[in-house]
């Protein structure tokens, strides 16, 4: 049987589940730190050394005087950042919408 005590209990370790802050090393977050799983956070950092490679070598094309190769670079580098930005947005709604569904009758 379900009592409110053991879904108080319940709700408290799901509070603690969702609420570890993994220490970011993100150059294009708009916050500080991350509110979700260390799988998220390795695979933002590895699309942000991707961004910052593709500008390094974008730099480098320029400097070899290969416009159209920077150009293309930079545009393929801008395109991964806004994608990173709207999936950030997508899986915050998510995880919003799924609080919601919690039992708040308590």
């Amino acid at each position: 049987m379900i009592t409110r005590s053991k879904l108080a209990e319940q709700l408290r370790e799901y509070q603690i589940r969702s609420n570890h802050d993994w220490a970011s090393v993100s150059l294009f977050s708009s916050t500080s730190n991350f509110s979700s799983s260390r799988i998220h956070v390795v695979v933002f950092v590895i699309w942000e050394l991707v961004i910052v490679l593709l500008v390094v070598f974008s730099a480098v094309s320029l400097f070899f005087r290969r416009l159209q190769l920077a150009f293309i670079m930079v545009c393929v580098s801008l395109l991964l950042l806004f994608c990173m930005k709207v999936a950030k947005q997508v899986r915050h709604e998510r995880k919003k919408k799924r609080r919601m569904l919690l039992p708040l009758s308590m």
